[in-house]
């Protein structure tokens, strides 16, 4: 079995009397420690499929197992536990708060669960050692997306879901956020999984999910996956 399998995922939303399927037929698997990437454009169907994954959504319809688990049978409250203690995200506008230090930030997420990394050695292995105390104001946007980084993986999650993590950033500073991702799946054995409009970042992924008008069109097996410093766009 697969770390994570998705069979027959369907997610439908209705407006008046209208149906709409974000999802259609969905299938998929990522292996442990994988980096995968979800790529598509816009409408393709890919945030709805990272909002099942992470448990913010439900399917209407299909299987989503992570780890022997089918959490498209959980409860809320259920979803809940999954959501604190499971997952790491990390998303396009870092969402911190705005009131608290770097370090603060990162300590926030790490007392939710019992078995979480230190904090401040999370900050220093994703290169902020000398920004601790500092507040996000005073950080970079690529600063700022290490923070919001090391808060998602201070949780030690058993998969690591981010939505477009170099959107907001510039090319030099993107890079240097997907080689800490890259390292977190290479490196620290976490799973990832990338959700991204940029086809030039999927040769970086062992596993890429092509979505299509709400459907997986294809998957790619990269056996040897891009070095960071050899994509551009």
């Amino acid at each position: 079995m697969s770390y994570i399998e998705v069979i027959h995922e369907t997610k439908r939303y209705k407006t008046g009397d209208t149906v709409i399927a974000a999802n259609n037929d969905v299938n998929f698997t990522v292996e442990r420690g994988e980096l995968a990437v979800i790529l598509g454009a816009s409408g393709a169907g890919k945030s709805t499929m990272l909002n099942i994954l992470g448990g913010m959504d439900t399917c209407s319809e299909g299987q989503v197992i992570i780890d022997g688990h089918d959490i498209a049978q959980y409860s809320a409250k259920e979803r809940v536990t999954y959501r604190r203690h499971d997952v790491g995200f990390v998303f396009q506008f870092y969402n911190l708060v705005p009131s608290l230090t770097a370090r603060e930030n990162v300590e926030l997420a790490s007392q939710i669960v019992q078995d979480s990394a230190d904090p401040t050695e999370t900050l220093i292995s994703v290169g902020l050692g000398k920004r601790l105390d500092s507040f996000p104001a005073q950080l970079s946007g690529g600063e700022q997306q290490r923070v919001a980084i090391a808060r998602a993986v201070a949780k030690n999650p058993k998969i690591l879901l981010c939505d477009e993590p170099t959107g907001a950033l510039d090319y030099n500073t993107g890079k240097q956020v997907l080689r800490i991702l890259q390292d977190m799946s290479r490196v620290h054995g976490a799973t990832v999984v990338i959700v991204t409009h940029n086809a030039a970042i999927a040769p970086i992924a062992d596993r890429v999910i092509h979505m299509h008008d709400a459907r997986v069109q294809r998957i790619e097996e990269n056996a040897n996956p891009t070095d960071i410093d050899d994509i551009e766009w």
